[in-house]
């Protein structure tokens, strides 16, 4: 059990720590493409495809951290109504279908990564697929921490971290 949980807090680490590093990095292009247009009248001709895969990146890679940290809308000032055992299985349902829906994500986002491999971005000339594999990593990372919460082990990262396990 301790080494599936070192091997958890491991790719935990990563997948959070490339989604902080798509954030740095599109900070620096887009601050770095203002200035050498505002100041060099020039652009750079990659800086506008690559903010955009580096967003979509992050964008997918934040549902599943949101995920793991309980961090999604939900309507409690229904909920809060309900029994605590009818809210148990709200909820338990709820992680079952984000594990569906991580599933969802896992095959159709392999299908499109497979099917835009042979497709490049214009400026870059990047596959396409660059676009589309951060589906299935989501997906996976997705049911990895829902099927956790399922089955009532936190995956908050505080939790995680803070268990001396």
């Amino acid at each position: 059990m301790k080494v599936l949980k070192r091997f958890f807090l491991l790719i935990d680490t990563l997948f959070e720590k490339v989604a902080l590093g798509s954030l740095i990095a599109m900070i620096i292009i887009v601050t770095l493409q203002v200035f050498t247009r505002k100041l060099f009248n020039y652009v750079i001709s990659w800086s506008e495809e690559v903010t955009l895969l580096l967003l979509c990146w992050f964008s997918f890679m934040g549902i599943a951290i949101g995920i793991r940290e309980k961090l999604h809308l939900s309507i409690e000032s229904f909920t809060s109504k309900l029994p605590p055992a009818v809210i148990k299985v709200i909820d338990k349902v709820v992680l079952l279908a984000t594990i569906a829906f991580g599933f969802y994500l896992l095959k159709y986002g392999w299908d499109f990564t497979v099917l835009m491999k042979d497709s490049t971005l214009p400026a870059t000339k990047l596959s396409n697929s660059w676009a589309y594999a951060v589906m299935p990593i989501t997906g996976f990372m997705m049911i990895i921490y829902a099927f956790l919460q399922l089955i009532g082990i936190d995956t908050k990262r505080h939790k995680i971290e803070g268990s001396g396990h």
